[in-house]
């Protein structure tokens, strides 16, 4: 049986213009928040990810009904709700727990295989069920996903032991038609979750968003459709602004606002990248070279964790030590042994190194790295783990000397819009093939 592979030859320099459209994270979800509304939703400036043709499938499953046009997507509830996600998508990606609280209002009860997407740590669904069941919900947890019933759900005090972005979307989603007033602390505040919480608000929706991390939703009787425009997607204009650096050139990103890159842009700066930020875009270029830096992930408004990947190529062509702590997701770093393969000089540890102790300190998770620059990189034959590592594989092949052959490349076609045509744009020499499974 064949897959496709990408063959990436080394062309110099990656030059030019890239539009981002609306996040992968946040199109998915605005997906299912349409579900609620009596009317149709639109959903415009999506991506044309895997991601979105996964989620489509599971709400026309459900009975809901979906129409995906190049740049926007429809949805409207269809006359008969099937509250039970099939099995089929187990595993596919992480939507089906943020169907539950939907599910409860339009169906009275939900069945949800368990999540997937990629392996990058555990994702529990331990915030999502208690969140459910403080709220009235009957929830069972079994090996084949999480069934739920609640004649209607009734609003809470809640307090999230850490700023899940997960969690903090499936309480919106559930406290927006519940009866009374949610009060959820320790909410985590991601551009995509703020994203999420406008569009809900545009729907009839009560929301308050207050200092200290503190969301308050006064549950309404009804909700309508809506209509939004997607913000472009930070990781992915974090990604092309790398890759421009990592081979000497200059990418041009257009679509995503400057606040969403704040920190990014700031860690480039850091490095020696020269920075070019207008209203219509954002872009960097490093004349001089690059230097080493110290980076910890966060939460928002800290330092993105799906952008330490790109990053961490990135370190290998700045000169000196660089470390990167991971704190988010303690198994973030699998996709490491594919950029060794390619000649990258990295270590990984189980320590915390360029932060104060994470809550992943005294475990076996090897969250933390050190990476020597510049390091001269080779074409390798490598398959990808994950969207993240995917796209990372590319640029470390865009700056290799000799031909590289990725495996796996429907994980980067899941999570970023068009990569293929993108990159072709900016000079980089791919093909696509057809290879043998390994």
């Amino acid at each position: 049986m064949n897959e496709e592979v990408w063959l990436i030859e080394p062309s110099g320099p990656l030059r030019g213009d890239v539009e981002v459209r609306g996040s992968k994270n946040g199109v998915s979800k605005h997906m299912v928040a349409a579900m609620l509304g009596i009317g149709e939703s639109t959903i415009h400036n999506a991506p044309d990810v895997g991601e979105v043709g996964i989620t489509a499938q599971m709400l026309r499953a459900l009975g809901i009904n979906v129409e995906i046009t190049p740049r926007e997507i429809s949805i409207a509830q269809g006359p008969q709700i099937n509250p039970h996600v099939p099995a089929a998508f187990t595993g596919l990606n992480r939507i089906p727990i943020l169907m539950l609280g939907p599910l409860l209002h339009l169906a009275g009860e939900a069945f949800v295989p368990l999540v997937g997407g990629d392996p990058i740590g555990r994702r529990p669904v331990d915030f999502h069920v208690e969140a459910l069941r403080a709220m009235g919900a009957e929830v069972e947890v079994s090996d084949t996903g999480v069934y739920a019933k609640a004649k209607r759900l009734r609003g809470t005090r809640l307090e999230l032991p850490y700023p899940s972005v997960g969690a903090t979307e499936t309480i919106l989603m559930s406290a927006v038609l519940a009866e009374g007033k949610t009060v959820l602390k320790g909410a985590a505040m991601e551009p995509e979750v703020v994203e999420l919480a406008l569009f809900l608000q545009r729907m009839g929706a009560r929301i308050e968003l207050s200092p200290d991390r503190r969301i308050v939703i006064e549950g309404v009787e009804r909700l309508r459709g809506a209509s939004t425009w997607l913000n472009g997607d930070r990781i992915e204009a974090f990604s092309y602004l790398a890759a421009g650096l990592i081979t000497g050139g200059e990418v041009r990103v257009h679509g995503c606002p400057q606040d969403r890159l704040v920190t990014a842009i700031t860690t480039l700066a850091r490095m020696g990248a020269e920075m070019d930020i207008t209203d219509d875009y954002v872009s960097a270029s490093a004349p001089d070279g690059l230097r080493a830096a110290a980076v910890q992930t966060d939460t928002h408004p800290g330092f993105m964790t799906d952008w330490q990947t790109p990053l961490m190529v990135l370190f290998t062509q700045a000169q000196g030590m660089s470390v990167l702590h991971e704190t988010v997701f303690e198994n973030r770093l699998v996709y490491v042994p594919a950029l060794q393969r390619m000649g990258c000089e990295i270590e990984v540890f189980d320590v915390c190194l360029g932060g104060p102790a994470c809550r992943y300190h005294d475990t076996n998770a090897k969250h933390s790295a050190v990476v020597r620059g510049v390091s001269k990189l080779r074409g390798a034959d490598v398959t990808l783990p994950d969207i993240r590592a995917g796209f990372s594989a590319v640029l470390a092949a865009a700056a290799a000397e000799g031909t590289s052959t990725l495996r796996g490349v429907h994980h980067i076609e899941r999570g970023y819009h068009r990569p293929f045509e993108q990159f072709a744009s900016l000079g980089l020499k791919v093909s696509r093939e057809e290879a043998p499974q390994e």
